[in-house]
């Protein structure tokens, strides 16, 4: 009987209340459940009811009660009809929505009141979203309906078919110019670039709105709000289908969310293809663009389910979940009310317990994930407009912070829900912020951080050819313990073998003449014993060149040289860069420690320091010994740690070899202890781990945040 009748029933027991006629009413079925739609075709709204409800509301009339409805909704459906307190809760949101009809003419003057509240609160949702803040333009549903025999033959099985023939065009073409592609993909942020950049997100998301646009028209849907958006204070087309929501047939409303990310594919593909028969040059680099906008904005943005795009929609029909982030949200509250508060009365929103984990899934992951997305667009626009992005970390603090501290006061302070359990409420409440504090602020944590380097031989040399000359062959293989003095390759150079071959001539003519002179010409000795002497040194150098055609070790230890038999018939100039040779029995672990890091290492002491190997993260090798190498370095220890080979050290952008970083490092020094299990190679890459003592988080994470605004704003 308690949750039949409420306390509050009088307020509503003798209003004589009805829907408007121009609500328009369809049927929908989620999860193998009847559902109604209600819809208020002058706000562009929806409302979903369980059948029981729509009977309450579908007997309201102007010459009858509502307390006389509730009693025949009583009788003719005991188990099924609304409760009192469920009644005022259906009444109220319709009463806001503008969506019931009073016979009496005041009602005139509180719909355009409740009209002005309702623009009052979309500004205030506006600002509260000023990353993604939304300007009404026109009306297109007249031009759209213009289209209708084109839409029909878009998004029919002939048009399926060509879309998929396009697709596979465009694909093959990205998969046979793969490595021009992801070359041409560093420079898409030069300044040179940023208006083709823009231009080609334009013309790909003004498509994008049309194609949503033309397929709810298509299905019947109707289309009544096209404007800009400022994403990121970035002008952006968009387009309202909310009327898709009513369609019946799930597969249509999840078409209509899909079909924006479907014309998408179909432009990047017809925008490869012109990129494939382009010239250098504007068109070029502009489809290039296109492509790019429209692979990278839909994988972040439209096909993700935890931003509230297109994604957010597909996945809510697939899962026939209606307002997942709104339930979500409720979910949440749910459990903290019914689990912690002690709330008796608190009911779920879901339907099932399946429902009810994907309502704690869904709402956790995406609460996560807006602030990480958001927070990486604030650096981002912070990075280019320093004064904006402050603006908008304001904006998003008031927004994230202030405002949900606010609503949690005064939940706990004056929510009717809570009036027998407030203390308790309080407490908790109280209690967990204490714990999280304590936590977060006091608690010590282990405290480690890791740096990338790259394992070197503390003896090593590096084999280089001293004479020029063709690879005749490769006399030891890579990987192989050679011996001092053990040939390693073998050139063959004609031209230096004539050479040598024509400076013995010259010096057998010289011995000639000057052997002639002593009988002679006593006078032309010392010019001939010069000429002789300089002869023998061009062939003791030509003879010494000719023996260097061997490349020999020069000292034991492995020759390193993948690759090596490859170069068999290959020109060598002088000092070409052939292998290594490296002492097997004691190795080092190059480490680049960023700055940020690098005050730990003097301040505090470590008490165990491990490296570990890239494919062998599973065995851990001590580090007996490290030091830290004196000054500031900009120059890599090895190619493999930058970005441009596929590490992780920020290299500098104009640097053609990708060895010079974008900032200095400090390099650390490490022994490495011999171990069976992992093989210490020469150029092995890997992470060196500091285990520092353990800290609170807080502090740590405080100072990682001043440590980044005084990386990248000066401050």
């Amino acid at each position: 009987m308690a949750e039949t009748f409420s306390e509050s029933w009088y307020r509503v027991a003798n209003l004589r209340l009805s829907l408007r006629t121009g609500v328009r009413v369809r049927r929908q079925n989620f999860r193998g459940e009847r559902w109604l739609i209600l819809e208020n075709a002058f706000s562009n709204q929806y409302f979903r009811l369980r059948p029981a409800a729509y009977e309450f509301l579908a007997r309201l009339r102007p010459d009858r009660t509502v307390e006389q409805v509730w009693h025949q909704c009583l009788e003719l459906f005991p188990d099924e009809a609304p409760s009192q307190g469920d009644a005022i809760q259906l009444l109220a949101q319709l009463y806001f929505a503008n969506l019931l009809q009073y016979d009496s003419t005041a009602d005139s003057a509180q719909l355009f009141q409740r009209f002005k509240q309702r623009q009052q609160r979309e500004m205030g949702f506006r600002f509260r979203n000023i990353m993604f803040m939304r300007f009404p333009l026109l009306d297109p549903d007249r031009w759209l309906a213009r289209l209708q025999p084109l839409s029909a033959k878009i998004f029919s099985p002939l048009g399926a078919g060509l879309w998929l023939v396009v697709a596979g065009v465009g694909l093959k073409i990205v998969l046979d110019n793969f490595t021009a592609l992801r070359e041409q993909g560093q420079n898409v942020l030069a300044p040179g670039n940023l208006f083709l950049l823009y231009l080609g997100l334009v013309v790909v998301k003004t498509l994008h709105e049309f194609g949503h646009a033309t397929c709810c028209r298509r299905f019947g849907g109707e289309v009544h709000v096209m404007g800009v958006m400022l994403m990121i204070f970035t002008p952006m087309p968009y387009v309202d289908t909310s009327s898709s929501w009513s369609f019946r047939e799930r597969w249509k409303r999840v078409m209509v969310g899909a079909s924006g990310m479907i014309v998408e594919v179909f432009v990047a593909a017809i925008a490869t293809l012109v990129w494939s028969r382009s010239a250098p040059g504007t068109l070029h680099n502009l489809a290039y663009n296109i492509m790019f906008v429209a692979s990278v904005s839909t994988i972040i943005f439209n096909v993700n389910p935890l931003l509230r795009f297109d994604g957010y929609y597909i996945l809510s029909d697939l899962i026939e979940i209606p307002n997942l982030n709104q339930r979500a949200s409720e979910q949440l509250r749910h459990l903290a009310e019914s689990k912690l508060f002690g709330v008796k009365q608190s009911a779920s929103p879901a339907g099932t317990p399946r429902e009810a984990v994907w309502l704690v899934v869904y709402g956790v992951t995406s609460g996560v994930y807006r602030v990480v997305v958001f927070s990486g667009v604030l650096l981002a626009v912070a990075d280019r407009f320093l004064l904006v992005g402050m603006l908008m970390a304001a904006a998003c603090l008031i927004s994230w912070v202030t405002v949900p501290l606010v609503r949690l006061v005064s939940y706990l302070a004056a929510s009717p829900r809570l009036d027998r359990v407030r203390w308790r409420a309080v407490g908790v409440t109280g209690g967990a912020a204490a714990v999280v504090l304590l936590l977060l602020d006091v608690v010590p944590f282990p405290n480690s951080f890791r740096a990338p380097g790259v394992v070197r031989a503390v003896e090593r040399t590096q084999v280089a050819n001293e004479t020029a000359g063709q690879v005749e062959a490769v006399l030891t293989k890579s990987g192989s313990a050679v011996r001092r003095g053990q040939p390693l390759l073998r050139l063959q150079n004609r031209e230096l073998g004539l050479e040598l071959a024509s400076a013995q001539g010259h010096l057998a003519e010289t011995d000639a003449r000057l052997l002639q002179a002593r009988h002679d010409e006593t006078a032309d000795l010392k010019p001939l014993a010069q000429m002789r002497a300089a002869a023998q040194a061009r062939v003791e150098k030509l003879s010494v060149d000719v023996e260097r055609l061997v490349v020999s070790a020069r000292q034991d230890g492995i020759w390193v040289a993948p690759g090596i038999e490859e170069f068999a018939g290959r020109w060598l100039p002088r000092g070409s860069d052939l292998g290594l040779l490296v002492d097997p029995a004691s190795f080092e672990f190059a480490a680049t420690v960023m700055q940020e890091d690098v005050d730990a290492l003097f301040g505090q002491k470590i008490p165990r320091v491990e490296m570990r190997l890239y494919g062998d993260a599973g065995t851990s090798v001590p580090v007996l010994k490290w030091r830290v190498v004196p000054g500031g370095q900009r120059v890599l220890p090895s190619l493999a740690l930058g970005w441009r080979a596929g590490g992780e050290v920020p290299v500098a952008t104009d640097d053609a070899q990708g060895n010079r970083t974008a900032e200095p490092y400090f390099e650390v020094l490490g022994k490495l202890e011999p171990n069976d299990k992992v093989a210490l190679l020469d150029g092995r890459s890997g992470k060196i781990r500091f285990q520092l003592e353990a800290k609170p988080l807080l502090p740590r994470w405080l100072r990682r945040l001043w440590q980044l605004f005084q990386k990248r704003y000066q401050i």
